[in-house]
Order: C-alpha cells, then sequence, then structure tokens
C-alpha cells in the first residue's frame, strides 16, 4: 500500500457500489422523448383506447377551432397504411417564425410540449377550449412514425412533415390557395403500440356524432378510405370526401345541440313525459351551462357529462352539483305540492336517477382536469354553476310542466318504494353472512384456492356440462357453478325481483361481492369469472343475459377486465392416434386442404364413445383413419377433453369482454333486451346475415 509524507498508509479510494446515487444517476429527457418512454402518462394507455385517443388529441385542436366560431367543418379519414387524416376549415395553425423558440410557430407547436395557443397568450382568441397542457399536438407527433401537416393560411399553403416527434426539414411553401384551415395526417408508431393499429371505423363515428351534437352548427365528416387502391395525392384537395371516393361515409350537423343528443339516447325507450327539459346559461365563472334531461320507463340511469366538449366518464364537480341539485329540486317540489306525506323520507340521489337521462356540459375560460386524459373535471366553480343554473329552470320546469312533474315525482316515488324493497330483500341474503362466503350455493363446486388472484369460477350450462367439468377442472383453482335453464332477463327487473331469482341469487353470493349499493369489487371470490355455454342458439342467449346482468350490475368486473368468454373447440378431428381440435368452420377446412384430406375420406362421429369411433372409423388413401366430431354442447365431451380445450389456462382459448363505447352498449342492450319490438325486429333484420346459425 503506498505511504504518504508521514509514513502513514494511504487509505484506498473506495469504489464506486451499485447503491452510488449523485448527479450522474439523474436523467433528463429532452424534446419528446419523454412522451416515447412514458406515453401512458399522455394517452392513457397503449392499448386500443390510447390508440384512438390520437385522433381525439388531434380532433380537439379543430374542434376547439369551431367551438369558438372559426369553423364549421372538420373532416375525419381513416387511410391505407393506419394513417388518419384530419381537416378543419378554421384559422390554420399559424406559420410565422416564434420569437422564443426562433423557428416557426406550426413546429413549435408539434414538437414541443406545453406549446399551444391556449394558455391566454396575446391574440388566441379563445374564450374556451379543450387542450389544457399544450401537450395533444406533439404527443400524437411523438408517437407517430410519419406526421404531416399542412396549413391554408393568408392565400398561401405550407408544409411540415415529421417523423417520432422530430422535423424531417423546415417548414416550406408550396403554393397558393383561397382556403384556410389546417390538415394533419399521422401513422402510429407500431414500436408504440404493440397490441396492434386496428382503428374501429364504428368507434370513430360515434365519438364524432356525440362531438357534433355538443358544438351546434358543426358539421363533422368521417369516412373509411383504408379499402382504396387508387393512388391519391390528398395534397390536392382540401377536403378528402371531396376528391369522389366511394368508400363508408357519414356525416353529422345538429342544430338542436343537447336536446337532439337525449331524443337519440332515448329513442329505443318510452319516455314518462313529453317535454324534454333544457337549459343554457352563463354563470359566475363559467362561460357556458348547458343541460338536457327526460325521465323514461325504465331503471337504469344514463348520465353524459362534457366539459369544454371533452367527454368527462368519471364524472367531476359538474355532475357532482347537478345531482345535488336535481334531489335538491324534486324534494322541494314534492313537499311543497303535497306530493308525499310529511312523514315519509326524503328522496335520496339514487331514487332522483332512476330512469333518468342527462347530458351536462359546461364550458369555462380556466379549466383543471385531473390526468391528461381528462377524465375528471376538478374545476370547483362549475359546481357552483351548475347548481345555481340548473336550480333555478329545473324548479321553473316542474311549475311550468304540472303533468309533467308529476309523472317525474310518480316515477321517484316508485324508486323510493322499490329501493326499500331491494334493501330488505339485500338484508334477506345478507343474514347469516351468506354475501360473505360462509354460506355459499349448493350448486357450487368451490376451488380449494381462498387466493382471489389465482382462482376462477366458471358459469356453465345444465347439469350435464356441470357435472364433466367439475371432473375435469383443476380442483386448485377453479370453481364450477352450473346454470340449469335460463336466466331471468334483468333489463327491466327491479333488484328485489332480481334476487327472488334462485339461479341469480346463487351468482351473486358465489361472487361475494354483493350487489347495488353494498357492491364492493374488494370482496370478489374470483378474479376471473368465465362463461361457458354451448355453442348454440340457446347458449348465445344464456351468454346475452349473463352480459346483462354483468353490465347492468357488476360494471367494475368488465371494466376490471375480470369477465371472459370460453371459446370451446366445435370439431375434433382424429387422424390415427393424432387428434387436432379446431375452433371454427374455416380452420377445419384449411387443414383438410393442406393434408389432402377429401370429405369422402372422413367419417362424421356423432358420439365421444370410443367404441363407435372405431367402428365409423375409415381408412384413407395414405393409410391413417379419420374421423370428425361436431361439437353442439360442452356436456358432449368427456372430461379430459373439456380440459385440454377449454379449462387448461396454458392451452384455452378465451374472449375477454370490454366496453369500448358505454353509451352504445347501453343503447344495444335496451334495444335487444328491452320492450322496443319494432326497434329489434329491425336490428335483427338489418344484421341477420352477419349471424352464424346452428342447423
Amino acid at each position: 500500500m503506498a505511504k504518504n509524507l508521514n509514513g502513514q498508509e494511504k487509505p484506498k479510494k473506495e469504489a464506486k457500489s451499485e447503491h452510488h446515487y449523485d448527479a450522474s444517476a439523474i436523467q433528463v429527457l429532452e424534446g419528446l422523448e419523454p412522451v416515447r418512454r412514458r406515453p401512458g402518462m399522455y394517452i392513457g394507455t397503449t392499448g386500443p383506447d390510447g390508440l384512438h385517443h390520437l385522433i381525439t388529441e388531434i380532433f380537439d385542436n379543430s374542434r376547439d377551432e369551431a367551438m369558438n366560431g372559426y369553423c364549421n367543418h372538420i373532416e375525419i379519414v381513416l387511410l391505407p397504411g393506419n394513417r388518419v387524416r384530419v381537416t378543419d376549415n378554421g384559422r390554420g395553425i399559424p406559420v410565422d417564425i416564434h420569437k422564443q423558440t426562433k423557428v416557426s410557430a406550426l413546429e413549435t407547436i408539434m414538437t414541443v410540449l406545453h406549446a399551444g395557443g391556449k394558455f391566454g397568450g396575446e391574440g388566441t382568441e379563445y374564450k374556451v377550449s379543450g387542450g389544457l397542457h399544450g401537450v395533444g399536438a406533439s404527443v400524437v407527433n411523438a408517437l407517430s412514425t410519419y406526421m404531416k401537416v399542412v396549413v391554408h393560411k393568408d392565400g398561401a399553403i405550407y408544409i411540415q412533415e415529421y417523423a417520432k416527434g422530430k422535423p424531417k426539414a423546415s417548414v416550406k411553401k408550396i403554393g397558393k390557395t383561397d382556403k384556410h384551415g389546417t390538415i394533419v395526417t399521422f401513422e402510429p408508431d407500431p414500436e408504440i403500440f404493440k397490441e396492434g393499429i386496428v382503428f374501429d371505423f364504428n368507434s370513430v363515428v360515434s365519438h364524432m356524432r356525440q362531438q357534433a351534437y355538443l358544438v351546434k352548427g358543426l358539421r363533422i365528416t368521417a369516412m373509411d378510405a383504408r379499402e382504396i387502391t387508387e393512388k391519391i395525392d390528398d395534397k390536392e384537395a382540401f377536403y378528402f370526401s371531396e376528391l369522389g371516393i366511394e368508400a363508408p361515409s357519414q356525416s353529422f350537423c345538429f342544430e338542436g345541440g343537447l336536446l337532439s343528443l337525449v331524443k337519440f339516447y332515448n329513442q329505443f325507450q318510452k319516455p314518462i313525459h313529453k317535454n324534454v327539459f333544457y337549459v343554457e346559461k352563463k354563470a359566475t365563472g363559467v362561460e357556458s351551462v348547458e343541460i338536457a334531461l327526460q325521465y323514461v320507463d325504465d331503471i337504469s340511469s344514463r348520465i353524459m357529462a362534457f366539459a369544454n366538449d371533452i367527454e368527462t366518464p368519471e364524472g367531476g364537480t359538474h355532475v357532482t352539483g347537478f345531482k345535488t341539485s336535481l334531489t335538491r329540486s324534486l324534494n322541494n317540489y314534492s313537499r311543497k305540492n303535497n306530493l308525499t306525506k310529511e312523514s315519509e323520507e326524503n328522496f335520496t340521489g339514487d331514487d332522483a336517477l332512476e330512469g333518468l337521462t342527462a347530458v351536462i356540459s359546461v364550458k369555462l375560460r380556466e379549466i383543471q382536469f385531473e390526468g391528461q386524459t381528462k377524465a375528471k373535471l376538478g374545476s370547483v366553480e362549475a359546481r357552483g354553476a351548475v347548481e345555481e343554473v340548473f336550480g333555478e329552470a329545473f324548479g321553473a320546469f316542474l311549475e311550468e310542466n304540472p303533468d309533467d312533474a308529476r309523472a317525474i315525482i310518480s316515477k321517484v316515488i316508485l324508486a323510493l318504494k322499490a329501493r326499500k324493497a331491494a334493501k330488505a330483500a339485500k338484508d334477506s341474503i345478507l343474514r347469516k353472512g351468506a354475501l360473505e362466503g360462509m354460506t355459499l350455493p349448493g350448486k357450487l363446486a368451490d376451488c380449494q384456492s381462498k387466493d382471489a388472484s389465482e382462482s376462477e369460477i366458471i358459469i356453465v350450462e345444465g347439469d350435464s356440462a356441470g357435472g364433466t367439468a367439475k371432473m375435469g377442472r383443476d380442483r386448485k383453482i377453479q370453481a364450477i357453478l352450473p346454470l340449469r335453464g335460463k336466466i331471468l332477463n334483468i333489463e327491466r327487473a327491479r333488484l328485489d325481483k332480481m334476487l327472488e331469482s334462485e339461479m341469480i341469487k346463487n351468482i351473486v353470493v358465489a361472487l361475494g361481492t354483493a350487489i347495488g349499493d353494498t357492491f364492493d369489487i374488494e370482496k370478489l371470490r374470483y378474479h376471473k369469472i368465465i362463461i361457458a355455454t354451448d355453442a348454440d342458439v340457446d347458449g348465445a342467449h344464456i351468454t346475452t343475459l349473463l352480459l346483462t346482468l354483468f353490465y347492468r350490475y357488476f360494471r367494475p368486473l368488465i371494466d376490471g377486465g375480470h369477465i371472459c368468454i370460453a371459446q370451446p373447440p366445435l370439431y375434433k378431428v382424429k387422424i390415427g392416434k393424432e387428434v387436432h381440435y379446431f375452433y371454427t368452420e374455416e380452420e377445419k377446412e384449411a387443414f383438410f386442404k393442406k393434408e389432402k384430406i377429401a370429405d369422402s375420406e372422413v367419417a362424421e362421429v356423432e358420439s365421444t364413445s370410443e367404441e363407435i369411433v372405431e367402428d365409423e372409423e375409415i381408412e384413407t388413401k395414405k393409410g391413417p383413419k379419420v374421423s370428425v366430431q361436431r361439437y353442439k354442447g360442452l356436456g358432449e365431451m368427456n372430461a379430459d377433453e373439456l380440459w385440454e380445450t377449454t379449462l387448461d389456462p396454458a392451452r384455452r382459448m378465451m374472449k375477454r369482454v370490454t366496453v369500448i363505447d358505454a353509451q352504445e352498449a347501453d343503447k344495444t342492450f335496451d334495444m335487444l333486451m328491452g320492450t322496443d319490438v319494432p326497434a329489434r325486429k329491425a336490428f335483427i333484420q338489418s344484421n341477420a346475415k352477419l349471424a352464424n346459425i346452428d342447423i
């Protein structure tokens, strides 16, 4: 060891440990790199929802121009090669040099986070906007392999292209124009969206229809041009729909605003009062409060809420103000007009909401959302403004429309009585701790594990399938609950009537979450709930009834990804000692073609009995015996077959149930499971060709 001048040994210089932490460990991400590293922070998810959110972010910029009176037509086009084109006839993004960044304002907006025209800067003239953080366009740019922006402004056309958020060249002037507006084309990056880039045109159309209701007089066109084969230079056309291309498209423009939207949502419902309530008014600290509502003969409520035309599915201060004011107004009117007795209890918020369809829209200059995806409004002033505007207007509506008022109050009184009856029914189930898992249904063959995260319950159709499933399952993690026949259609059944159904009560008790206002997802006994029914019309009907139950009363289970549908095979093909399972007719036919097996060489088997199989098998030209069995129900499989094809987590195929568009799902359930026979008939007729009919 080396020594110092005093003859003492110098200490060794300590090597950096793996836990050493200093300034060198701090990373500084520049430009749009933070977006590519953590895309979920900006768009919520890199799955289908996040993919479609890219369209929303670009569309919102155009929609903000329309909200402020600078644009009246927006077009969204799905193009070949996973590209999306959004066009508006607004003022056009500024292209002059930005004094702070020293580059074009267009380049600044598209490549710099928190840069935009909605922060109250000079000359923005935005009274209200959905853009809060100034990150929308730049985030889409960062998450796209390619983006092109074409601006028509002040008689000239300007263009700039980008790759993964970086400009390929400076902004260029490419010609003259008599138009004004912005065209944004982008192609999402498959490195980011690893689940695949597949845009759902129906989802795009649904969102655009909704937005057209929210901005009176705005025309929105959606076109699916992904199948076009001719080569088109889209720079030549301002609106792609003007090129005369034959492709699916829909266009929306509504002058009625929220009034029209409520009527649209209630098109398959029976209104209980004639006049639709509507108010639009400015309030303290809020540019506009707009609300429309109507009660219908139903037990579900539908509340759609928007802030600066951004949907807020998780609600927020505006929804809280609305619910408070609604309940207070109904109680006040009922007491004042002696429609309820003094001794009777007040309506609760749940009573007031039953059967209600309402749309709430607020517009604010300074707006606060919770999170970049803007799912919940946090602006405090919105609550007071909604309470004030709605309370005054709805009170006047009830006074001026006494017939409507009495119909509404009668509906709410019925809800109050049903709530009491439902509570009594729930209490009877809760008695003796049934929902705590102490008294499980006798039909349930429970699993051994008490760990909900690894446990699954398989709901099967009939005792026969139940018996086979019990023998073939993994007893440690798989519970089996057989159903006898079809469960009650709960679409229009109140909770107390539902709980009179033994099968529904068994499902509620088995899940352990309780139901209604006592629902608690933390008490869920199985994190995977699998619906396994036969591949026929009756099986499909039972699946639909179960999905209706889960959607209406256990929605958090769907949102949490807990509900799945089993996909048992349709065919078992045996070639000698080899066994193959096929889930579709197409899979089986493709296999036969590949193996060069003719139909004449195949024996169809009607039973799983091996003796019969041996008798029915025949020799092919190649030698091995070939037999085909068509399964029509889970009960036709033996325990080993059921395990191999449907129960084994390592090999089975399942579909996870999701809800992409809650309003569309709600409308579909209303139509298919409700009382509007003509609407259901029209739906079946228009979709008949899509059905798989088992004859």
